[in-house]
């Protein structure tokens, strides 16, 4: 667990998710599909039980290369962070996370304090040596954020989003997560 003065001086709580944490991670989930078009939900399309979304908490717990995050403001789910790496030896090593926080909590730096939890967790598995995202091409707020953490643009994948009859182009973007010269073998 973490915990961060944001910019408003609010106390924001980091910590990773547990199974009691689905209905409330559920409920978190369907209002920010209703709050942003960044992220690839909409409203009514998180088709996971209680149960499901509870099992699915429980895996990643007891995974070396899964990562649930809540960040929370005053009890209230403020923002999440998910993060799964590969499932097969070869691909062990890299993993893909979604990152998501309340509109009324944005600009706070409470997706900052999200992605350097991420960051220094994943150093710590010794496993994962690659961070990899998706990220829409015009959201420059989120591409900034990645960039100051030293995400490179590693790719284009038009038509990945469509929403309100628009398609949206995404940047595939990575970290990669490498040991320090005297651990590298």
């Amino acid at each position: 667990m973490q915990q961060h003065i944001l910019r408003d001086g609010q106390l924001l709580i980091l910590r990773e998710a547990m199974p009691d944490d689905a209905e409330r991670l559920l409920a978190y989930i369907e209002q920010i599909a209703g709050e942003s078009d960044n992220i690839t939900r909409g409203p009514g399309e998180f088709a996971m039980t209680v149960e499901q979304e509870r099992e699915f908490l429980q895996a990643s717990a007891a995974s070396l290369t899964s990562l649930y995050l809540v960040a929370e403001i005053k009890g209230e789910i403020a923002g999440a962070l998910s993060f799964r790496g590969g499932d097969r030896p070869r691909l062990r090593h890299a993993g893909e996370f979604g990152i998501s926080v309340l509109k009324k909590y944005w600009n706070l730096g409470i997706g900052r304090h999200l992605l350097a939890y991420l960051i220094d967790w994943a150093k710590g598995t010794r496993v994962i040596r690659k961070i990899d995202l998706l990220v829409r091409t015009d959201n420059y707020p989120a591409i900034h954020l990645y960039e100051k953490f030293g995400f490179v643009r590693e790719g284009r994948i038009t038509r990945h989003m469509y929403i309100h009859g628009e398609f949206i182009d995404c940047y595939a973007m990575g970290l990669a997560i490498d040991p320090p010269a005297s651990q590298a073998r």
